[in-house]
């Protein structure tokens, strides 16, 4: 009985000689895991300390490993833990068990954060501040589990610490061996380089690291991208970047001129590269763009656009001028990046969402948020190589418009500046978009997880409408909503711009039968950060068209079309009409050809346009006249679009565009609209006050652009200017006499541009310092008060709002200003015999009109006033350098003597529009 009663109180071996080799099986994965691991984290750790960045192809086989070893520990574990726990539970030694029970937990957790963080399926930790909780608990818990295994051996057999010495010896040299080992790489382009060297790439200046060519599969993987980021493509897809290469049939058209007649001039098609930097990067980089025969519509690589590796791919921003100045390289991907199998490919995808570290250092850098990253391909200058006329010649510039308005917060002569700036192109162009994909973070306009919109709404209707997409036609035409505004703003009588003004009108206004009036109309910038219309201003058509109907009937009309939808030509266009050197108008960007413009109706960001449509009531009239203005766009004209028609090869190119000759069926996106109601006076029949068309705008706020309007035309109407400023400031506002102030200057009336200012300067609130600093300089140094003048300039530039996001000291024509003024003190302090003032002025203004030049490297007046500088220090090298500079960058007085002229006979309408005084007849 005693036996039997022994033999029951025997506990069970808690490990079995089987139980034993799943242990040795465990503990076999879990060193080789930890020294992988402790590799992986050395590396982690090794480049927060250097900064840079040792992912190479070798640690991504390393962590492939260590997802590898993780998930086949996964079974043997699990199961030794609860074998051995179940053998184990009715033991004496209860410390032993609760540690064991403590160790198999955090090597479940362990397990689990591991597959957390590996995000599979559709179990995926996207919020970053989870998935860094998750990436500690990973971290810390085999410390813990190895310091629970301590003490739960203690109470077992003996340790075995020779053993243990020599497995940590042996990880301990095998961590080090790989962290030494980096040499691995997954790049597939072939080991091709251009003939020429450097010179393949001229006269872009888009340059790969290597100086070699990058395999278009490389670059055209846009189906890598998709796996992760398929919303983002979705997106991508219908912008107009997908489709900037000859898959746009415009740009093809074009393109396909200019490399004919580079061919002619030059026997090669090498200036057309000057295009190929932004709009081809494919068949560029990978070296097809050069073969004179290359074939634009069945080459797979002319439909490739812009793709995601080549934005994600450039390595730097390599200045501020443009026209594709920026290094590309290929990108370093995780293993089986280009393969077909689908189960490499799947591994492929767990280890980027399991450790996206690496990915995004390659894809994103910082400076992919900026707006300098943008002007690499929208801030261009024309070569001599594509015009052969002249070494430079400004072309389209977004950066420069944007960076001086008061949207970027850097301008410091605005008219209007937001409540904070925006500090990049994106804000904009890249609207936030909820996302629960990989690469999504919290954004607080969304208030919840989003990445940013690929789409890039902007205008281009037409490729839109090309290719069926109507919701990309909407999502344009409900962007450019509210981008500008048009305001019916007041009536001058006899039909002069020296008439009784009659303003503001409300909706309906009474006028006397058989009398002309004035439509003084504005046209107003908005939710813009640059100039409108910007980029291709020669070929986007953009017009107002103004209508007067009674009974039913049009009366007047400016801005109609015909049968063609051919736009009349003495309408209003806010364009630029650019001309080549014979005087013809540019109609088919053929830039190749360009010299200089006849006109140019840009808008700057938060400023207007004011314009006058004549209008004679007609005698005896009884019933109401009703004033309808639109501001209307469409991507191209119909001259255009007749050449983009005729350049297409039905046999060849399924899409249908229409025949040269048909109407001009784009889209026309109606930006804005006003109306009012002319009674007329004594007439019984009239039209009560309807509901207006517009939000309500502030009084004071169309007085003030009605006046910018004016004012921005120049000399000829500054006295108009000067009643709407007036009247500004009539009703309180600090535009008013601050903007009078800037009338008065133009006019050289200093003493009441003076004035002008002190009243400013007291309203409340007050006028922004920074602009009427600026303003008080230009005053003072025409004053001759130059020390006051650069303490002015001065302040503007060391002037930041942090709360705003301003700061003014990249605003270069201040700078420019202020360079000029310390000239002028120089040359006073050494008319003056003090020869240390003169030098130390001189000194200072050569260091201002550099850092004008590290801002903008093109600028005229910084390099022409280097030139005197180094000159009178006696530095004739770099004056020479300057004078060079400037001669090449500086425009050819001689252009619009040579051009205009001839415009001027060929085109009436145009000429007509150029004039200083622009009157446009609704009854011409």
């Amino acid at each position: 009985m005693t036996d039997l009663n022994t033999a029951k109180k025997t506990p069970k071996r808690p490990v079995t000689p089987r139980l034993r080799l799943v242990l040795y099986v465990v503990l076999t994965l879990f060193g080789i895991l930890f020294a992988n691991g402790l590799y992986l984290t050395s590396i982690t750790w090794l480049q927060v300390a250097t900064g840079r960045v040792l992912e190479t192809h070798f640690y991504q086989l390393m962590f492939l490993l260590h997802l590898g070893l993780g998930l086949l520990l996964i079974v043997p574990a699990v199961g030794f833990g609860l074998v051995h726990m179940w053998r184990s539970k009715d033991r004496r030694n209860r410390r032993a068990v609760k540690i064991g029970y403590a160790l198999f937990a955090v090597a479940i957790l362990i397990l689990v954060s591991g597959l957390a963080l590996m995000r599979l399926g559709s179990f995926a930790i996207v919020n970053p501040a989870s998935r860094n909780v998750v990436y500690w608990m990973h971290l810390i818990a085999p410390l813990a589990v190895i310091w629970l295994y301590w003490l739960h051996r203690l109470v077992g057999p003996r340790i075995k610490w020779e053993v243990g010495r020599r497995v940590g010896l042996a990880i301990g040299i095998f961590v080090a061996a790989m962290v030494a080992f980096q040499a691995s790489d997954p790049r597939i382009s072939e080991d091709r380089a251009p003939i020429n060297g450097d010179e393949y790439f001229e006269p872009s200046l888009a340059r790969t690291s290597s100086g070699k060519f990058i395999s278009s599969k490389t670059l055209m993987n846009d189906e890598y991208c998709l796996r992760c980021h398929s919303d983002i493509n979705k997106t991508f897809i219908h912008s107009a970047h997908r489709l900037s290469s000859f898959n746009n049939p415009a740009y093809r058209a074009s393109v396909r001129e200019t490399r004919k007649v580079a061919s002619e001039r030059a026997g090669t098609v090498q200036a057309s590269r000057w295009c190929a930097g932004c709009h081809d990067p494919v068949p560029f980089f990978s070296g097809e763009f050069d073969d004179p025969n290359y074939d634009d519509v069945a080459n797979p690589t002319a439909h490739a656009g812009i793709t995601c590796t080549v934005c994600h791919a450039i390595q730097s921003v390599d200045s501020a001028l443009g026209n594709a100045d920026y290094t590309i390289d290929e990108p370093k991907h995780y293993p089986f990046a280009y393969s077909d199998n689908s189960l490499l490919q799947e591994l492929n995808s767990l280890m980027v969402k399991a450790k996206p570290a690496f990915h995004k250092h390659e894809m994103l850098k910082p400076f992919h948020k900026t707006a300098e990253f943008c002007s690499t391909c929208h801030k261009v200058s024309l070569p001599g190589e594509v015009t052969a006329y002249k070494e430079f010649l400004r072309g389209q510039n977004h950066y420069d418009s944007y960076l001086l308005s008061g949207v970027s917060g850097h301008g410091a002569r605005s008219f209007y500046y937001p409540p904070k700036a925006e500090a990049n192109c994106n804000e904009c162009h890249m609207p936030a978009m909820a996302s629960n994909q990989v690469g999504a973070k919290y954004m607080e306009k969304l208030g919840t997880l989003g990445v940013h919109d690929h789409f890039f709404p902007s205008a281009n209707t037409a490729l839109a409408h090309w290719f069926g997409d109507s919701k990309a036609v909407e999502a344009h035409r409900e962007y450019l909503k509210g981008t500008l505004r048009v305001d019916l703003f007041g009536l001058r009588k006899t039909g002069a711009i020296d008439g009784e003004l009659i303003a503001p009108l409300g909706d309906s206004q009474t006028v006397q039968s058989g009398e002309s009036y004035l439509i003084e109309t504005v046209l107003r910038t908005m939710k813009l950060g640059h100039h409108f219309t910007q980029g291709t201003t020669d070929s986007n058509q953009i017009w107002v068209e103004l209508i007067a109907t009674q009974d039913g009937e049009v009366i007047g009309k400016s801005g109609g079309r015909d049968d063609r939808e051919v736009v009349d030509p003495w309408s209003h266009f806010v364009n630029t009409f650019m001309l080549d050197p014979e005087g013809v108008r540019l109609n088919r960007r053929n830039v190749q050809n360009i010299f200089t413009p006849l006109y140019s109706h840009q808008i700057p960001p938060g400023a207007g346009q004011s314009l006058h449509y004549q209008l004679t009531i007609p005698d005896q009239s009884k019933s109401p006249i009703q004033i309808t203005a639109r501001l209307l766009y469409r991507k191209f004209d119909t001259e255009y679009l007749d050449y983009v028609r005729a350049d297409r090869d039905p046999v060849r190119d399924p899409l249908d565009l229409g025949q040269p000759g048909d109407p001009n069926d784009l889209p026309i996106i109606e930006i804005a609209s006003d109306k009012v109601v002319l009674n007329i006076a004594g007439a019984a029949n009239k039209v009560a006050e309807t509901e207006p068309v517009n939000e309500p705008i502030p009084l004071w706020q169309r007085w003030n652009d009605y006046g910018i309007g004016l004012l921005l035309k120049g000399k000829a109407e500054l006295r108009q200017a000067a009643e709407a400023f007036a009247m500004v400031e009539e009703l309180g506002r600090f535009d008013g006499p601050l903007n009078l102030a800037r009338v008065q200057f133009a006019e050289g009336d200093l003493d009441g541009a003076t004035d002008s200012l002190g009243r400013a300067a007291a309203m409340d609130p007050p006028p922004p310092t920074w602009t009427h600093s600026w303003l008080s300089g230009m005053v003072n140094r025409q004053q001759g008060n130059l020390e006051a003048a650069a303490d002015s300039f001065r302040a503007v530039l060391q002037t930041k709002v942090p709360e705003r996001g301003f700061d003014f000291s990249l605003d270069y024509d201040v700078r420019n200003e202020l360079g000029l003024t310390l000239i002028d003190l120089a040359q006073r302090a050494e008319v003056m015999g003090n020869d240390d003032d003169f030098k130390n002025l001189l000194s200072e203004a050569r260091e201002t009109f550099l850092a004008v030049l590290a801002v903008d490297a093109e600028n005229v007046t910084a390099h022409v006033n280097l030139a005197e500088v180094y000159s009178w220090s006696g530095d004739n090298e770099r004056a020479d350098h300057h004078r060079t500079l400037h001669a090449k960058y500086k425009p050819d007085d001689n252009a619009a003597e040579v051009a205009i002229p001839k415009a001027r006979r060929r085109y009436p309408a145009a000429n007509h529009a150029a004039e200083a005084l622009v009157i446009y007849d609704l009854q011409r």
